[in-house]
């Protein structure tokens, strides 16, 4: 379906579940208390951290930080892209999810069904396997890898005969079926409309999306003709930049995934499962995307790529470590296996065999080791100059990876590989940014450990109602204090939805900066009984208030020290002075 999916349905849809029933099916959970909770199924542990809230239909892990909506579970629990997700809720609730109009110009998906027509020709490439005149090749070809049927079998590995008109003889007497396989790649256009095959003669590698619909082939020819490989070519379903071979086949093999291996192509997918190593999936003709990397860290929290040892692999490894740096988040990990001269995936497991080859994986260089060591390669680290070259070298790098421990370890790292000081190195490498909600600088209570932006957010989190009850001071959109844009984004936005349970208030900052802030925030009740919370959010906001004409107040008592100040300065302190604090003389 084309357009975007409504956010009042996605609002409505999330009133309307309950994550308690939603996460229970997939996790049994025990009431302990007002909350339910259980052993997380995102990382191993022996006593629960896991809880589940039915009031703010929202869950949390004090293990690992996991967190979310109905949603955000079904996408990590089940390994779903968010509207996938939100389809799964959907059926779940009884109702048909509706689609916004696609923007004017935008390409609209024929009605034909891709995904039964890429049915259709699995069929068929999978009938040639068996009974074309020249299948043997094909079946030699096979058996000559080590491959058992089984296994073939299991990734539903055809053969495109060879001729022009195999697949098109079967396809011509249908034109909308004609047309639908040229825009999927199966089939391709003469000058003179004729159509013919694009795969003749090669062994068929069915591609699956993460649902296990057919997407796309990829073929292998028998000899050595050129290209080896030929891949569908991007189509309305079939997008190679975001797709893996072989993901589907993984998660279907083992439910509980650690790890992932990034291999070349289909065949080592294909060699390594057949020695019982079923966790591999390759990228399809391109270089591992961020996208791709989005999808694989959405399945296990560890991705080995594997690649030759030689320069042109090693320089491969480097391209996809410069696009795995923006995705490693808090609690993902990415290292690199570099395999002896001559050897691919498929030939090191026939020589070691699997155990010393599910060896090599685990101790695959990691992620910061392969970064400074390919760096330091390129200076010398004897010297001052070298060392400083270095810093320049990993500055862009470093920026590009989000803000978390992990980018502090490799500051860290560079710290003492250039004998700097780590703070120093993180001002020239990041400057002076401001966190979207630190403490206030001078809090108003001295027992106060949050600021009253920080609570008041808290408790607008936890009591959408208050944001009915209660002003900002006047003017709050001026005050120069940290997090005042987000309180103020987030009283307008629960004025126009009271309705709005926790889950579905952090689903509208899904992907933005402030987000993981104000999870932590929904994950701390404020200490305020039912009675004052109307008292306590109003008091907040007064010394918001306060805040800011102290501050204010001091920028002009400092200006009036370094010159005369205007009638209007003046005018404005001595009022700021009567409002807030009385006790002061008045300017003359």
């Amino acid at each position: 379906m084309a357009g975007r999916i409504p956010q009042s349905f996605i609002d409505d849809l999330l009133n309307r579940i309950d994550i308690v029933e939603v996460i229970d099916a997939r996790v049994p959970l025990k009431k302990t208390g007002r909350d339910y909770s259980a052993c997380c199924p995102f990382h191993n542990e022996k006593t629960p951290s896991f809880t589940v809230s039915q009031t703010k239909q929202f869950f949390h892990c004090f293990g690992c930080g996991a967190h979310g909506s109905a949603i955000g579970f079904l996408m990590d629990y089940d390994h779903l892209e968010f509207p996938e997700a939100v389809e799964e809720l959907a059926r779940m609730a009884g109702v048909d999810m509706p689609r916004e109009a696609a923007p004017a110009g935008q390409r609209q998906e024929t009605a034909y069904d891709y995904h039964a027509l890429l049915d259709r020709a699995d069929r068929f490439f999978r009938q040639q396997l068996r009974e074309h005149p020249q299948a043997p090749r094909a079946v030699d070809y096979l058996k000559n890898r080590g491959l058992s049927g089984e296994i073939a079998a299991r990734f539903g590995i055809g053969y495109a005969p060879p001729g022009w008109e195999g697949l098109a003889a079967q396809l011509t007497d249908d034109r909308a079926a004609a047309r639908a396989a040229v825009e999927l790649g199966l089939l391709v256009e003469r000058d003179n409309g004729t159509l013919y095959d694009r795969f003749r003669d090669r062994v068929m590698f069915p591609i699956r999306d993460r649902r296990g619909r057919i997407i796309g082939f990829g073929g292998r020819v028998l000899g050595d003709e050129k290209p080896k490989y030929m891949n569908s070519p991007e189509s309305p379903v079939f997008h190679k930049g975001r797709e893996l071979y072989g993901l589907f086949e993984a998660r279907k093999a083992e439910r509980r995934l650690e790890r992932l291996l990034v291999v070349e192509g289909y065949m080592d997918v294909v060699a390594l499962a057949q020695f019982g190593i079923n966790n591999v999936v390759a990228t399809l003709g391109t270089a591992t995307t961020a996208e791709h990397l989005e999808r694989l860290f959405r399945v296990v929290p560890e991705v080995v790529f594997c690649f030759d040892g030689d320069a042109a692999g090693r320089k491969a490894a480097w391209r996809a470590l410069e696009n795995a740096l923006p995705v490693m988040r808090q609690g993902r990990q990415a290292r690199f296996l570099f395999l002896p001269e001559g050897e691919d995936p498929d030939s090191l497991v026939r020589k070691e065999g699997k155990e010393l080859f599910l060896e090599r994986t685990v101790d695959s260089v990691p992620l910061s080791t392969f970064f400074y060591e390919s760096l330091g390669r390129q200076v010398d680290t004897g010297s001052m100059d070298g060392r400083a070259r270095l810093a320049e070298l990993a500055r862009p790098l470093l920026q590009k990876l989000p803000d978390s421990l992990f980018r502090d370890m490799m500051v860290e790292r560079l710290a003492e590989l250039t004998h700097t000081r780590t703070p120093a190195l993180s001002e020239h490498l990041f400057g002076r940014s401001a966190q979207p909600l630190p403490a206030a600088r001078k809090p108003a209570r001295p027992d106060s450990s949050r600021s009253p932006v920080r609570q008041a957010i808290s408790l607008l989190l936890h009591h959408p109602r208050l944001a009915r009850l209660a002003e900002l001071p006047a003017a709050w959109q001026n005050m120069d204090l940290p997090g005042i844009p987000l309180l103020g984004e987030l009283l307008e936005f629960l004025r126009a939805n009271p309705h709005l349970k926790t889950g579905a208030i952090l689903e509208h900052w899904r992907g933005r900066p402030e987000e993981p802030h104000l999870a932590r925030l929904a994950t701390q009740p404020p200490t305020v009984p039912e009675t004052g919370l109307e008292q306590e959010f109003s008091g907040l906001l007064a010394r918001l208030e306060e805040q800011q004409i102290a501050r204010r107040i001091e920028e002009l008592l400092a200006l009036s020290r370094s010159r005369a100040l205007e009638k209007g300065e003046k005018e404005e302190l001595n009022q700021l002075v009567a409002h807030g604090q009385p006790g002061r003389d008045r300017v003359r």
